[in-house]
């Protein structure tokens, strides 16, 4: 990242991995109950703020099927802005990598690093549990963001509390295919009676395992997706294939990424290679475990 008084570019706004995700309720007003452990990635997007004193926010690039006013970017900055009422504005630049309909967080990251990066370049000072409940706003992966930390996520996911993971390299693929989140969670079928754990549960397997917490549970959604989706189903078969992976492989959120963990980037890069070998179409990435936000200490 480099930073100027009125700039800060090459922000990295990180995927995340769902390691499990248990739909265990449903409330009334449509929203699900859930349990799940974020895992921050090294791969991401990269975001570039230039403040503008004329109180303006702009986007300078087009994101393909995402209007600006639309964008959780500009709507983060609009809400950060209207909350403080500072009277500085930002053109921001996004480099996307991440495809969208994924369950890689791409767009609750790029909003959470907004409001990171704001509240550095407009001088705000915000503490980090405001921001979170601002970017809870925005949706219900934001705050985990701004929380910048490796999380045990209950509630709507905004219910956070740090994890220590063990440092891992991961193959994260993603076929040509676009899952709506939304659709899926209104599938009739879909589980949402999972039995809830607590994250003393989750930590004691994890030790049991020898630090791979990828053993645990299950994605609720995964069944729902594979069967509504093929392209789905079959990167989850091309992985059972692969005997190298240490864990078998899992898809993250809502899609249509799956994934699975290696001890050593080199083994991770050797079945990637394989992999584009087989399915030149499906996009694939390897990706490194983080800790800790890259804008983590932007808040307090």
């Amino acid at each position: 990242m480099t930073e100027t008084q009125d700039s800060l570019r090459d922000c990295l706004a990180p995927a995340k991995l769902n390691l499990f995700l248990h739909i265990t309720g449903r409330r009334p007003n449509g929203y699900h109950d859930l349990q799940t452990v974020f895992q921050l990635l090294d791969w991401g997007d990269t975001l570039h703020f230039t403040r503008r004193h004329d109180g303006r926010i702009t986007r300078t690039v087009e994101v393909e099927g995402v209007p600006a006013e639309h964008d959780l970017t500009v709507r983060a900055a609009k809400l950060l802005k209207e909350h403080t009422g500072t009277q500085e504005g930002v053109e921001i630049d996004i480099e996307k990598r991440l495809p969208m309909g994924a369950g890689l967080g791409g767009g609750s990251s790029d909003a959470a690093t907004t409001l990171l990066a704001l509240n550095r370049l407009w001088k705000l000072n915000l503490p980090r549990l405001e921001l979170q409940e601002l970017a809870l706003k925005l949706g219900a992966d934001v705050p985990f963001f701004v929380f910048g930390k490796n999380a045990f996520a209950e509630g709507v996911g905004e219910a956070l509390e740090c994890v220590q993971l063990p440092p891992r390299h991961f193959l994260v693929v993603t076929p040509q295919v676009h899952v709506p989140t939304a659709e899926i969670f209104s599938e009739k079928s879909l589980t949402r009676d999972t039995e809830t754990c607590t994250i003393a549960v989750f930590l004691a397997q994890q030790a049991a395992q020898n630090g791979w917490p990828d053993s645990f549970g299950r994605n609720d959604m995964q069944a729902v997706v594979a069967g509504k989706y093929a392209e789905v189903a079959q990167v989850i078969k091309w992985f059972e294939n692969i005997s190298s992976s240490t864990t078998s492989a899992r898809m993250t959120g809502s899609g249509a990424s799956v994934f699975a963990a290696f001890t050593s980037r080199a083994e991770a890069e050797t079945v990637q290679a394989k992999l584009q070998a087989e399915h030149p179409t499906w996009r694939s990435a390897v990706a490194s475990s983080l800790d800790t936000h890259p804008l983590f200490t932007f808040a307090s």
